[in-house]
């Protein structure tokens, strides 16, 4: 594969350190849910907060990992089509789904801070905090996708059985 801003020293310490942000969470998101399955059955209850805990903790961690992930080419897609197609029909759908992807990542970035600001004003029903604390991981995962999609360009994403996409 040629090389891309996405494999500069920067953004791969950005991508290590929101995948190990995102381990963090899917831990603490763990342990929540342990507790709340042990006070369930051991105390007769859980409180409200150990749900909404690993609601928004999940929904953290997989924003937080998107973007490394999608350019790790780690994420479910299917590359047949573009390995059964012309060279050139192969490029125009990477710059296709380049494109997509791009604006996808931007317009949810956009709605969803619009959201977040929105719901400023609510607190959590569990954990008493602003709604805005947990709904800006999307913004933010949506943001951090854009960014790296940016940075990759329109190159063909490894797949689970080649490293290297033909580009």
């Amino acid at each position: 594969m040629s090389w891309s801003l996405a494999h500069s020293p920067p953004l791969m310490a950005l991508r290590r350190l929101s995948l190990w942000v995102a381990s963090a969470l899917l831990v603490i998101d763990l342990l929540a849910m342990l507790y709340g399955v042990l006070a369930r059955y051991l105390a007769g209850g859980a409180p409200i907060w150990t749900d909404e805990l690993a609601r928004y903790l999940i929904i953290g961690a997989v924003m937080l990992a998107l973007g490394s992930v999608w350019i790790e080419g780690g994420h479910m897609r299917v590359a047949l089509i573009e390995r059964l197609i012309p060279r050139l029909a192969s490029r125009l759908l990477s710059w296709y789904q380049w494109l997509l992807t791009l604006v996808l990542a931007i317009g949810g970035a956009w709605f969803s801070f619009q959201y977040a600001q929105s719901v400023a004003i609510f607190q959590s029903q569990g954990l008493g905090i602003s709604r805005a604390v947990p709904v800006m991981s999307v913004p933010i995962g949506f943001a951090l996708l854009a960014l790296m999609a940016l940075c990759h360009g329109p190159h063909p994403l490894p797949t689970l059985d080649t490293e290297e996409p033909h580009s």
